[in-house]
């Protein structure tokens, strides 16, 4: 275990029992107290993994998740945050964040939520050395790249290995508690609307036409399948 990760945390305290911890774990840890500051290193580093703060100094953690997404980085990004309102997860999941903690939280499910995230990135399968072209679409599994009529399609970690997920079970029809479980680690029957609010991310990111979707289909009552 050798994993990079980069926490970007304005509370000294915290910043502090994180970097030791995730140390003590066998993680290689850098922090930064400035939002600014972080995504200039997150932009310039070589992290795995990013643990991002939402009210930061310079630039919020929403801020940076955005730009991060835009600039094609696809660096896993937890958030860490003192709110608990619906819209603000929801925003951060369509922002491409990969997972939402809310403070406080006890150590072993942050530690936990972070395994999750880095075993699902780093997973290899038989196929990811092929370029599966759907049309317009054009999808490196290798690469980790996604194109669109000849552009660069920006997707999070989390809905990169979804899609490639749904994609490596094409013509399946895959269950939000299958999704949730292989995909996001989580028990069966929690968070569903997750599942949700990502599909509709990626349709808008790949379909010609998100609201008739040609290529993630909805099967009613079941779940998702990729069609194409």
């Amino acid at each position: 275990m050798n994993e990079n990760i980069l926490i970007i945390e304005d509370e000294k305290d915290l910043r502090t029992t994180l970097t030791d911890r995730l140390q003590a774990e066998g993680y290689k840890v850098r922090a930064s107290d400035n939002g600014s500051r972080g995504y200039q290193e997150a932009v310039n580093g070589n992290f795995d993994l990013i643990l991002l703060d939402v009210m930061l100094p310079g630039k919020n953690g929403f801020d940076i998740c955005r730009d991060l997404r835009k600039a094609g980085r696809t660096i896993p990004v937890l958030m860490l945050t003192a709110r608990d309102q619906l819209v603000d997860k929801v925003l951060g999941l369509k922002l491409g964040a990969d997972d939402y903690v809310v403070k406080p939280f006890e150590m072993l499910e942050l530690v936990t939520r972070i395994e999750v995230i880095l075993r699902r990135t780093s997973s290899s399968y038989a196929d990811d050395d092929m370029v599966h072209q759907f049309g317009s679409v054009s999808i490196d599994l290798r690469g980790t790249a996604v194109f669109r009529k000849g552009d660069l399609v920006t997707l999070s970690a989390r809905e990169f290995q979804l899609l490639r997920y749904l994609l490596q079970h094409r013509g399946s029809t895959i269950s939000r508690s299958e999704i949730l479980r292989e995909v996001w680690g989580y028990n069966s029957g929690t968070y569903t609307r997750t599942v949700d609010v990502h599909i509709f991310s990626l349709r808008h990111k790949i379909e010609d036409d998100p609201k008739k979707p040609g290529l993630i289909v909805t099967v009613p009552g079941l779940g998702y399948k990729f069609a194409a």
